[in-house]
C-alpha cells in the first residue's frame, strides 16, 4: 500500500516501484488522503484551479480523481480516495503558507489517522512520503503514517517534484530505516505515461505533458548516479520485500 497525500504524489515519486511491484504479482493499492471536493471554493483554493484555466464551475477535485484513476490503471495498480480536504480548503491561503508549517488550528491529523488506520493492518508493505519539500499535507501524512505503521514494514519515498528542487533535502526527522535504491529502468515508460495522465498538474510541475517523462527519467538517473532508480528509506522487512525488485 502506498499512502499518497495528493492525487499524483505516489506516481510522481514512486511510480516505477509501484509498477514493478504490480508486474511481480503483488496487489498494490494507492490510498490517497486529500481528495475531497468543495462546492463553490473561494480565495486561494479557487485560484488553485483558475490559474490552470479551469473555471469556478468546474469540480476540480473530481477532475483530478479521474486523472488519478487513469494514471493508476497505466501502472496496473488499484486506488482508493479518502475524501479529506487539501490544505487550501483548510485555511492555508497562499503558496507560501503551504510550506510554512502546520497551523495551530489545523487538526486534520486526527482525521487522517482515523481514515488511514484501518487500511494499515492488512498491508505487508507501506510506502509513504518523507515530506521532502515541507508541504503541510505531506508533513501530516508522514507524521500519521510514522505514528501508526510498523516501521519495519515501511519504506519512505523522496517526494517528487520537490526532490528535483531540493536534491539535498533530508525530509522529516526521525524516519527510521536505511536507504535502498530500486532500479526502475524497465518501468520508466509506464511511470511517464501514468504521470502524463495528471493533465491539470504537469504544466506547472514539469513544464508540460511532453516534459514530464524526460524530467522524471533524468531525476531517476541523478538519484542513481546514472542508473535510473527510486530511493527509499526502508525498514528491515520493507527493505527485504522491495529489495527483491533489484536486478
Amino acid at each position: 500500500m502506498a499512502v499518497s497525500p495528493h492525487l499524483d504524489d505516489a506516481v510522481f515519486s514512486a511510480g516505477g516501484t509501484l509498477a514493478r511491484l504490480a508486474a511481480a504479482g503483488h496487489d498494490v493499492l494507492v490510498l490517497t488522503v486529500f481528495t475531497g471536493s468543495v462546492t463553490a471554493p473561494t480565495g486561494f483554493a479557487l485560484a488553485c484551479q483558475t490559474d490552470k484555466g479551469l473555471g469556478p464551475d468546474v469540480d476540480y477535485m473530481a477532475l483530478r480523481r479521474d486523472e488519478d484513476a487513469a494514471a493508476l490503471a497505466r501502472l496496473g495498480v488499484r486506488g482508493e480516495h479518502l475524501g479529506l480536504l487539501e490544505a487550501p480548503h483548510r485555511g492555508y491561503d497562499s503558496p507560501a503558507a503551504l510550506f510554512a508549517g502546520r497551523r495551530a488550528d489545523d487538526d486534520v491529523a486526527g482525521a487522517v489517522a482515523e481514515v488511514v488506520a484501518p487500511w494499515l493492518d492488512g498491508a505487508d508493505l507501506v510506502l509513504a512520503p518523507q515530506a521532502v519539500g515541507d508541504h503541510v499535507d505531506h508533513q501530516v501524512v508522514t507524521a500519521v503514517v510514522a505514528g501508526l505503521a510498523d516501521p519495519g514494514r515501511t519504506a519512505w519515498w523522496r517526494d517528487t517534484p520537490y526532490a528535483l528542487r531540493h536534491p539535498d533535502a533530508a525530509g522529516a526527522p526521525g524516519l527510521t530505516g536505511t536507504d535502498i535504491a530500486i532500479d526502475v529502468a524497465g518501468a520508466l515508460e509506464a511511470k511517464g505515461a501514468a504521470a502524463r495522465a495528471y493533465a491539470t498538474q504537469v504544466g506547472f510541475q514539469f513544464g508540460g505533458p511532453e516534459q514530464v517523462a524526460p524530467v522524471l527519467a533524468e531525476l531517476a538517473r541523478r538519484e542513481g548516479e546514472g542508473r535510473p532508480v527510486e530511493v527509499f528509506r526502508a525498514g528491515a522487512t520493507a527493505r527485504a520485500l522491495i529489495g527483491t525488485l533489484e536486478p
